[in-house]
Protein backbone atom coordinates (compact mmCIF):
# COMPACT_ATOMS: atom_id res chain seq x y z
CA UNK A 1 0.00 0.00 0.00
CA UNK A 2 1.59 3.45 -1.13
CA UNK A 3 -0.02 6.27 0.06
CA UNK A 4 2.52 9.20 -1.76
CA UNK A 5 1.11 11.99 -3.84
CA UNK A 6 3.01 13.50 -7.04
CA UNK A 7 2.48 16.76 -5.46
CA UNK A 8 5.43 18.43 -7.45
CA UNK A 9 8.12 16.99 -10.14
CA UNK A 10 10.42 16.10 -7.35
CA UNK A 11 7.87 13.60 -5.52
CA UNK A 12 6.94 12.28 -9.08
CA UNK A 13 10.47 11.10 -9.59
CA UNK A 14 10.61 9.77 -6.32
CA UNK A 15 7.37 7.81 -6.42
CA UNK A 16 8.85 6.17 -9.81
CA UNK A 17 12.19 5.17 -8.28
CA UNK A 18 9.93 3.65 -5.53
CA UNK A 19 7.97 2.03 -8.29
CA UNK A 20 11.15 0.66 -9.73
CA UNK A 21 12.74 -0.80 -6.64
CA UNK A 22 9.46 -3.04 -5.90
CA UNK A 23 10.30 -6.57 -6.13
CA UNK A 24 8.28 -7.50 -9.52
CA UNK A 25 5.77 -10.00 -7.24
CA UNK A 26 5.12 -7.40 -5.50
CA UNK A 27 1.02 -6.75 -5.63
CA UNK A 28 1.05 -2.46 -4.83
CA UNK A 29 -2.21 -0.75 -4.77
CA UNK A 30 -1.60 3.12 -4.67
CA UNK A 31 -4.05 5.04 -2.52
CA UNK A 32 -4.12 8.25 -0.76
CA UNK A 33 -6.70 7.67 1.95
CA UNK A 34 -9.21 5.36 3.09
CA UNK A 35 -6.70 2.98 3.45
CA UNK A 36 -7.95 0.18 5.68
CA UNK A 37 -11.57 -0.14 3.42
CA UNK A 38 -9.14 -0.06 0.25
CA UNK A 39 -6.85 -2.94 1.80
CA UNK A 40 -10.25 -4.65 3.00
CA UNK A 41 -11.75 -4.95 -0.47
CA UNK A 42 -8.24 -5.87 -2.32
CA UNK A 43 -6.36 -7.96 0.16
CA UNK A 44 -7.20 -11.51 -1.71
CA UNK A 45 -4.72 -13.51 -0.39
CA UNK A 46 -2.45 -11.80 0.69
CA UNK A 47 -0.77 -12.58 3.81
CA UNK A 48 1.61 -9.57 4.79
CA UNK A 49 0.49 -6.05 4.00
CA UNK A 50 3.07 -3.19 4.05
CA UNK A 51 1.67 0.28 4.44
CA UNK A 52 3.75 2.81 3.16
CA UNK A 53 3.41 5.15 4.94
CA UNK A 54 1.43 7.03 7.64
CA UNK A 55 3.07 9.97 7.26
CA UNK A 56 2.33 10.79 4.03
CA UNK A 57 -0.80 9.33 5.00
CA UNK A 58 -1.52 11.88 7.73
CA UNK A 59 -0.15 15.00 4.94
CA UNK A 60 -2.40 13.77 2.35
CA UNK A 61 -5.63 14.11 4.72
CA UNK A 62 -4.21 17.48 6.34
CA UNK A 63 -3.43 18.95 2.89
CA UNK A 64 -7.54 18.54 2.01
CA UNK A 65 -8.22 21.71 4.80
CA UNK A 66 -7.83 24.94 5.12
CA UNK A 67 -5.33 26.78 7.33
CA UNK A 68 -8.04 27.90 8.67
CA UNK A 69 -10.11 24.37 9.59
CA UNK A 70 -10.25 23.61 13.14
CA UNK A 71 -7.36 21.69 14.07
CA UNK A 72 -10.11 18.78 16.45
CA UNK A 73 -12.29 18.90 12.73
CA UNK A 74 -8.86 17.62 11.18
CA UNK A 75 -7.90 15.53 14.16
CA UNK A 76 -10.80 13.74 13.79
CA UNK A 77 -10.82 12.65 10.59
CA UNK A 78 -6.98 11.88 11.28
CA UNK A 79 -8.30 9.31 13.75
CA UNK A 80 -11.07 8.04 11.64
CA UNK A 81 -8.46 6.94 8.91
CA UNK A 82 -6.32 5.29 11.98
CA UNK A 83 -9.50 3.35 13.39
CA UNK A 84 -10.13 2.29 10.05
CA UNK A 85 -7.05 0.85 9.38
CA UNK A 86 -6.87 -0.97 12.91
CA UNK A 87 -10.00 -2.36 12.06
CA UNK A 88 -9.01 -4.11 8.72
CA UNK A 89 -5.89 -5.34 10.40
CA UNK A 90 -7.63 -6.51 13.21
CA UNK A 91 -10.43 -8.54 10.81
CA UNK A 92 -7.39 -9.29 8.54
CA UNK A 93 -5.10 -12.27 8.84
CA UNK A 94 -2.64 -11.21 7.26
CA UNK A 95 0.44 -9.60 8.82
CA UNK A 96 0.81 -6.24 8.56
CA UNK A 97 4.19 -3.81 8.60
CA UNK A 98 2.93 -0.23 8.78
CA UNK A 99 5.91 2.83 7.86
CA UNK A 100 5.81 5.76 9.21
CA UNK A 101 8.32 8.66 11.15
CA UNK A 102 8.56 10.62 14.01
CA UNK A 103 8.99 13.90 13.57
CA UNK A 104 7.97 14.90 16.80
CA UNK A 105 11.73 14.82 18.09
CA UNK A 106 13.16 17.90 16.55
CA UNK A 107 12.52 21.44 16.84
CA UNK A 108 9.00 22.78 17.33
CA UNK A 109 7.81 23.79 14.10
CA UNK A 110 7.62 27.48 13.46
CA UNK A 111 3.71 27.87 11.60
CA UNK A 112 0.65 26.23 12.93
CA UNK A 113 0.04 24.03 9.99
CA UNK A 114 3.48 21.89 10.34
CA UNK A 115 2.76 21.77 14.46
CA UNK A 116 -0.47 20.57 13.42
CA UNK A 117 0.74 18.21 11.46
CA UNK A 118 4.03 17.41 13.88
CA UNK A 119 0.83 17.10 16.58
CA UNK A 120 -1.46 14.89 14.21
CA UNK A 121 1.47 12.42 13.15
CA UNK A 122 2.10 11.81 16.60
CA UNK A 123 -1.19 10.68 17.79
CA UNK A 124 -1.52 8.26 14.07
CA UNK A 125 1.68 6.93 15.31
CA UNK A 126 0.53 6.60 18.93
CA UNK A 127 -2.76 4.58 18.13
CA UNK A 128 -0.79 2.46 15.58
CA UNK A 129 1.90 1.24 18.22
CA UNK A 130 -0.68 1.31 20.77
CA UNK A 131 -2.33 -1.92 18.78
CA UNK A 132 0.90 -3.31 17.10
CA UNK A 133 2.52 -6.17 18.84
CA UNK A 134 5.83 -4.78 18.05
CA UNK A 135 7.11 -1.51 17.21
CA UNK A 136 11.08 -0.73 16.13
CA UNK A 137 12.55 2.63 15.74
CA UNK A 138 15.43 3.05 13.49
CA UNK A 139 18.07 5.13 14.23
CA UNK A 140 21.04 5.74 11.86
CA UNK A 141 19.88 2.64 10.15
CA UNK A 142 19.71 0.75 12.90
CA UNK A 143 16.04 -0.78 14.41
CA UNK A 144 15.80 -0.53 17.72
CA UNK A 145 12.92 -2.21 19.46
CA UNK A 146 10.64 -0.12 21.27
CA UNK A 147 7.67 -2.56 22.62
CA UNK A 148 8.14 -6.22 22.40
CA UNK A 149 6.09 -8.30 20.88
CA UNK A 150 4.27 -11.15 23.47
CA UNK A 151 6.69 -14.23 22.83
CA UNK A 152 5.14 -17.34 24.65
CA UNK A 153 7.10 -19.76 25.74
CA UNK A 154 5.03 -23.48 25.94
CA UNK A 155 4.98 -24.84 29.95
CA UNK A 156 6.76 -27.99 30.19
CA UNK A 157 6.14 -30.65 31.74
CA UNK A 158 9.58 -33.05 32.29
CA UNK A 159 8.47 -36.24 33.62
CA UNK A 160 11.51 -38.62 34.27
Amino acid sequence: MATAVAGDEEMRQRIEEHQRARPSAWRTLEVTTHVGSQISQQIGEAQVVIVDCITLLVNNILSQYSPQTSASVVEQEVTSEINELVECINHTKASFIIVTNEVGTGLVPANRMSRLYRDLLGKANQLLAQQADEVYLTLAGLPVQIKPGQHFRPIRSDSN
